[in-house]
């Protein structure tokens, strides 16, 4: 098992129970006291986890915390230029899209610059940005109207009537967190109300989410596991996870993140 696997195993263990042990999960995991020592280092740096004598504490954030834009994009940055690396190959010439707000949906929004005669229907400030910078003189781009959160969305009721009159291909939507029973999940109640809009626009769902976002919970839910066509991850996504959204979504798609070779063994 990988580092980062097994760093999503105890993390959701932590997230299920509140809490880990060393032992216990020297035990489950098949490796030395060193290396689980080790990962609990990682995911306490990244403010995942609390260490405590012996083992550490889940920190779950509550469920209406909505971090910005600025501390969003710099996490987890290597999972999200893979997720929509790979993302990007479903995204068809002379199509329809919508793209929700969010860090790895601007991402995705970075690396559309090679297809042609897109109409882009976006409630994101900075995915426009991005698009609107773009060497695509046949691209349209299409800005819903709103009141502007903390993530850099517009929502509300002008971007909810915007979008209720429009069709699109497929749809790409980011998520503050997705698990088993509330499905994907945002921690503002108004953005959720905008973004079920825009899901129901979609003749497709493509959600886009890197491992960490398996286990949070906000306070609204956007849309039903069931109701995505393909979700999106990274490789550190965990068996259990992977086996969840497998059963229940139509189709999981698994992006290879490039690190070097310390890094997997560390």
């Amino acid at each position: 098992m990988l580092a980062r696997q097994r760093q999503a195993v105890i993390l959701e263990e932590a997230r299920r129970t509140g809490a880990v042990r060393v032992s216990d999960l020297v035990v489950r995991l098949g490796v030395s006291d060193m290396t689980v020592r080790r990962d609990l280092d990682v995911l306490a740096s990244r403010g995942l986890v609390e260490k405590v004598y012996g083992g550490a504490t889940s920190i779950v954030g509550k469920s209406t915390d909505e971090p910005g834009f600025e501390a969003k994009s710099v996490r987890q940055r290597a999972q999200k230029e893979a997720i929509a690396a790979l993302a990007a190959g479903l995204v068809r010439p002379g199509t329809a899209i919508g793209i929700s707000a969010g860090t790895t949906t601007w991402t995705l929004a970075r690396a559309l610059d090679e297809v042609p005669g897109l109409t882009i229907v976006t409630n994101s400030i900075q995915v426009a940005d991005v698009l609107r910078g773009a060497n695509q003189p046949d691209r349209t781009v299409v800005l819903t109207g709103g009141v502007r959160t903390p993530s850099d969305a517009l929502v509300g009721p002008v971007a909810v009537q915007s979008l209720r009159s429009l069709h699109l291909d497929v749809v790409f939507l980011g998520v503050h967190g997705m698990a088993d029973g509330p499905g994907f999940t945002t921690p503002n109640l108004t953005e959720s109300e905008t973004d079920r809009a825009l899901v129901e626009a979609g003749r497709k769902l493509v959600v886009l989410a890197d491992h960490t976002k398996w286990g949070i919970v906000g306070i609204s839910t956007i849309a039903g596991l069931e109701e995505a066509d393909v979700v999106v991850s990274d490789d550190g996504l965990s068996d259990n996870a992977r086996e969840t959204l497998i059963e229940q979504a139509g189709e999981l798609m698994i992006a290879e993140t490039a690190e070097t070779a310390e890094a997997e063994e560390a």
